[in-house]
């Protein structure tokens, strides 16, 4: 008999896997996905994430075997982690909290996941900051059986590039195949959102789907403030446009919250930001669309150009999105610096795995593979949760990064211009003023706001705690922040890289 133990995700394919499994596709939801899991086992066994189209995490229990088989799916939007206890049990779960609270977890700090944390700002690879807690990386699956645990890898991203199609082919294939995301993204009978930047992605989600009703978040501070732009899409796609007003109070004042729902501390200041929008999103729906992926897939941003130029050099630095901080800082500021605790040693097998291919592909498949996982999908996740929202990306599809993975680099990329098929995929439902609009960004102002004593209070609290005390040269962090609010922008991410980690620790090892 197979139990199904744990389970978060939308199966996309749900019809064909009714059909093909025999299931009555009337049920509901909840019990036809339940359904398609247990039958999808007994029949395919471990390799039923290869069936699948979707977001999904879950584990299942063989009753006879007694093995317990966990799987999280191709790219990782939706978390799952485990921990062996000292009497050789596996606790398990799609939330860190599901395991905090069992028997036989025992709670220390992985500190050495700190100096990690201070460069990518982000939580990346299998390690947490809870020792012995470890994530299911995406594309894996695990078993546990008679006190042993095996871990597989079930896929991976590869790249044939095809040199036979067009521009205009690449881009009708984009165009056709996202047409058929958003047929299975939800059903007839579900009603969905659609979140709203000013950016491409968001938009062409929008256009492509039958949302009546847009929501976006915006500041008073104009150079900041997407939503105008966002107005704009929405007005001339002929829906409705809500926008949740963020203002400094507002940022500062769910930190706390950000980092407790988030259980790993993340660094990305719009993960605040994107608190907010759920929060505001949630009150009048409880699903809705967002645009991830495309970006990663299809070379999206602007240091992307730049990848000629790195060529073989990006094997020594790039370890993905951000790099905020190089070891010789992070010595001079931590308390406990270990030298073979390094990030790049967390991406040299994806090096390996690309060797041969072109500088593009490279830094695309790291931040598919790092990225994504430990930074987009866990902000997207763990905060709609948080909001009781349930949010599906379309473009973040297998069938979608299929095409990605066929793709010569000149399609995605050139000196002008980023994402160009994908651009022109658009601008068949889009004008090309907003198809091609230059990316921005999903930037927040909290680089101004953190110089000001209106409302840095926690910032400067946290900075001189005790809390820091122990894990900082404080004077050394303090010079960071007294440098920033002297003028030196460009020291806000590693002060509010810092906080957060403060924040977090705070809710996790002092509160609780």
């Amino acid at each position: 008999m197979i139990e199904l133990k744990c389970y978060r995700g939308h199966i996309r394919n749900w019809e064909a896997l009714c059909k093909e499994l025999g299931l009555d596709s009337t049920m509901s939801r909840e019990a036809r996905e339940e359904a398609i899991l247990l039958q999808g086992y007994a029949k395919w066994g471990k390799d039923i994430a290869d069936h699948l189209y979707g977001m999904f995490a879950f584990a299942l229990y063989d009753t006879d075997a007694q093995e317990l088989f966990c799987v999280r799916d191709q790219f990782g939007t939706k978390p799952f982690y485990y921990y062996e206890t000292a009497d050789g049990r596996l606790l398990y779960g799609t939330m860190i909290r599901d395991i905090l609270g069992q028997d036989g977890f025992v709670k220390e700090l992985n500190e050495s996941m700190l100096q990690i944390y201070m460069t990518l700002t982000y939580v990346a690879g299998e390690d947490t900051f809870f020792k012995g807690v470890k994530k299911l990386m995406p594309g894996h699956w695990l078993t546990f059986k008679d006190g042993r645990l095996a871990l597989h890898r079930y896929w991976k991203p590869e790249f044939h590039p095809d040199e036979t199609k067009t521009l205009d082919e690449w881009a009708d294939e984009i165009h056709t195949t996202l047409g058929q995301m958003m047929r299975e993204v939800k059903t007839p009978d579900e009603t969905a959102e659609s979140f709203l930047s000013g950016g491409v992605d968001s938009s062409y989600v929008l256009a492509m789907s039958d949302a009546k009703r847009a929501d976006s978040c915006g500041y008073d501070e104009e150079r900041f403030d997407e939503s105008r732009v966002a107005a704009v899409t929405a007005k001339l796609l002929g829906v409705e446009h809500s926008v949740a007003k963020i203002g400094p109070e507002d940022f500062f004042g769910i930190v706390p919250y950000t980092m407790y729902h988030m259980e790993q501390p993340l660094g990305d200041a719009s993960a605040i930001v994107f608190t907010l929008g759920c929060n505001a999103t949630a009150q009048h729906t409880k699903l809705c669309y967002s645009g991830e992926g495309a970006d990663e897939f299809f070379g999206g941003y602007n240091m992307y150009r730049n990848a000629e130029r790195y060529g073989d050099n990006l094997r020594t630095f790039y370890v993905g999105n951000t790099n905020i901080m190089k070891e010789d800082e992070k010595q001079r500021i931590l308390k406990h610096y270990d030298p073979s605790v390094l990030p790049i040693n967390l991406v040299k097998y994806i090096y390996e795995e690309t060797e041969g291919l072109d500088p593009l592909t490279k830094m695309s498949d790291v931040d598919i593979q790092i990225w994504l996982e430990g930074d987009i999908y866990l902000n997207v996740d763990k905060m709609s949760t948080a909001a009781g929202l349930e949010i599906r990306m379309p473009l973040t599809d297998r069938r979608i990064f299929d095409i990605a993975s066929r793709m010569p680099s000149r399609f995605k990329v050139t000196e002008e211009q980023n994402k160009v098929a994908f651009r022109t995929a658009a601008a068949k439902v889009l004008p090309e003023e907003i198809a091609f609009r230059k990316k921005l960004g999903f930037i927040v102002p909290v680089r101004i706001w953190l110089a000001d004593e209106n409302y840095n209070a926690d910032v400067r609290r946290l900075f001189a705690s005790d809390i820091a005390e122990q894990f900082f040269n404080v004077d050394e962090i303090q010079a960071i922040y007294k440098d920033y609010v002297g003028g030196n922008s460009d020291n806000w991410r590693k002060i509010w890289t810092i906080y957060t980690f403060l924040v977090w620790y705070e809710e996790y090892f002092v509160k609780r």
